[in-house]
């Protein structure tokens, strides 16, 4: 996908720093989400060229084209990263903390964009930089589709790191997302420290681990 219409409509309304922007990991049962700003200038449109052409949503790309546009990516636009532990998931919720890691990831760049474009159908709340959120957005649009790259492809490295600490529960296979696979490794050890206990198949988990100490508790108490 290589489709800049958006980006120069935005620019033709007397914009001049662009800023796209999303998300990787609302969904899974462990780990962090993240969150990436990319910036584009009005005066810096990047040329087209086959580099660029394998920019897409990241989730069309195989771990292997992920890793080579992100590259790409880094050495041809200023860009920011941010992120909310499970922890942060776990007090605030997961579409608070993916705002939170978005306005993160906009204060890890050097200079501010004047507008702000992001996937999905939801606005950004408390931010006074005028902003766009575009259902599909990564799918749709070119310099979303980059950040949506910048932000899996970081994210995905976390997991990979936390795979080296947490071993059993094969991050390195599914990155915390809830396969089949997870889900029996859960079964199997219970939560980890970077489980998002919030999450209901966790949740479920501690509740019915609770439950079952009580009674051996009880049980033990009676003998």
């Amino acid at each position: 996908m290589y489709n800049l219409e958006e980006e120069q409509n935005i620019f033709s309304q007397e914009v001049n720093v662009l800023g796209a922007i999303d998300e990787a990991g609302r969904g899974p049962l462990a780990g962090p989400v993240v969150a990436a700003c990319v910036l584009i200038k009005s005066d810096a449109l990047p040329h087209i060229s086959e580099e660029l052409k394998i920019i897409n949503d990241s989730k069309k790309l195989s771990e292997k084209k992920r890793e080579q546009a992100y590259n790409i990516i880094k050495d041809n636009f200023e860009f920011g990263i941010g992120m909310c532990d499970h922890n942060t998931i776990d007090s605030i919720n997961i579409l608070q903390a993916a705002f939170l890691a978005m306005k993160k990831a906009i204060g890890a760049v050097k200079q501010k964009p004047d507008y702000i474009i992001l996937d999905g159908g939801l606005p950004m709340p408390n931010i006074s930089i005028k902003q766009k959120s575009i259902i599909n957005g990564d799918s749709l649009v070119f310099s979303i589709a980059a950040a949506s790259i910048l932000a899996k492809v970081t994210r995905d490295r976390i997991m990979l790191k936390m795979h080296e600490v947490y071993p059993d529960y094969g991050f390195d296979k599914h990155k915390g997302y809830g396969t089949k696979l997870h889900i029996e490794r859960l079964n199997q050890f219970g939560p980890s420290a970077i489980h998002r206990k919030s999450f209901k198949p966790v949740k479920r988990l501690i509740t019915r681990n609770m439950k079952h100490k009580l009674k051996i508790d009880l049980f033990v108490e009676k003998k």
